[in-house]
């Protein structure tokens, strides 16, 4: 028993095995708690038709199980005799930590809250400005927990805050001077959310870009082009290029030149007009709004103009191949011959004087 009153650095060996044994306790405890939410809690949970109370407990487990074993470790720490800054240090160390598990906790609990509630609910909206904000408002609640939780932290552990956020002031105004750019992008990203000059899955033409808008971020924007490839563009550049949305348009506008031989008549000229335009008419696809026009005398050709308008939602491709095909059809059947270019040599015979 005298062994076990012999002191060391202040402290009996038997106040070092009682310390030791809570730590070892809290720690066993810990996995305890963590076996309970695991089998048996979450069992509970699953039977029920809600899925929130599955969420929560799956995230608040982790959270909850260091929270006991760091309390625990500080407990231990406490009943032995101590140097005082390092008795210091352990007290701000575990405000520190007890805070910074706390948000982890309560950032949790908003995960759970969004993934089940606002998710969901974003999703069955037909409007997709909820859909494009709510990966930011995830994101900045976020940053604001944690940033309540490293504040509070430091406070309880007995630092000047004031002092360390006037310090970051000063700091991110420099910091601010010197990413003017990544400023410039978030403005426009904000810019992009007032004006809507377009949403996620609209094909939009910028800066020779032509693709589908896959991704609205807070800094940049994410254009799928038409080979697929993913092009990440700075939110800045929507404000200071214009940008062309394809998707907003009414009809798609079509401009076809047919050039005709020169060996065409006035009346194949009528004809072939004529015959266009009941090709447009005919195809259900297409607007009524049809312009055909003799417009010029081409060096090659007698040019005959025809533009329509294919109507919202129907495919460009399909219906262009459908009415062009038509037009060869027809053409051929009414010998109308469309010209190529042509060249006649004339040669002199130097012989002759």
């Amino acid at each position: 028993m005298e062994f076990l009153n012999t002191t060391y650095y202040g402290n009996t060996i038997q106040d070092w095995l009682i310390s030791l044994g809570i730590i070892l306790f809290v720690v066993l405890l810990g996995k305890v708690v963590y076996w309970l939410f695991s089998k048996i809690i979450k069992t509970v949970t699953s039977k029920t038709r809600s899925k929130l109370d599955d969420i929560i407990v799956d995230l608040i487990e982790e959270p909850i199980v260091f929270m006991l074993i760091a309390t625990g470790i500080w407990f231990a720490f406490t009943l032995l005799t101590l140097p005082d800054a390092f008795s210091t240090a352990i007290d701000n160390s575990l405000h520190i930590i007890l805070a910074i598990l706390i948000g982890w906790l309560a950032v949790r609990l908003f995960e759970a809250f969004y993934e089940s509630i606002l998710l969901p609910w974003s999703e069955k909206t037909e409007n997709d400005l909820d859909d494009q904000l709510m990966p930011i408002l995830r994101k900045g609640i976020r940053m604001v927990i944690w940033s309540m939780a490293i504040v509070i932290g430091l406070n309880n552990a007995g630092y000047n805050v004031g002092a360390i956020l006037a310090g970051l002031g000063i700091g991110g105004l420099a910091l601010a001077m010197a990413a003017k750019d990544t400023v410039s992008n978030i403005f426009g990203g904000f810019t992009i959310f007032a004006d809507q000059p377009f949403r996620i899955n609209d094909r939009v033409k910028i800066k020779g870009y032509d693709g589908t808008i896959v991704e609205i971020g807070v800094r940049s924007t994410r254009l799928r082009t038409l080979e697929g490839r993913i092009v990440t563009i700075p939110n800045s550049t929507f404000t200071d290029a214009p940008v062309e949305n394809v998707s907003q348009e009414p009809s798609r506008k079509i401009k076809l030149d047919l050039g005709l031989t020169y060996d065409t008549t006035p009346d194949q000229i009528e004809l072939a007009m004529g015959t266009l335009k009941e090709i447009i008419h005919k195809n259900t696809c297409t607007e009524e709004k049809v312009i055909i026009a003799f417009n010029a005398f081409g060096d090659f050709a007698m040019n005959v103009m025809c533009i329509y308008y294919i109507k919202k939602g129907e495919n460009i491709s399909d219906v262009q191949t459908q009415i062009n095909l038509e037009i060869l059809r027809q053409f051929n059947a009414n010998k109308l011959e469309f010209a190529f270019p042509t060249q006649t040599i004339y040669s002199i015979d130097a012989t002759q004087g």
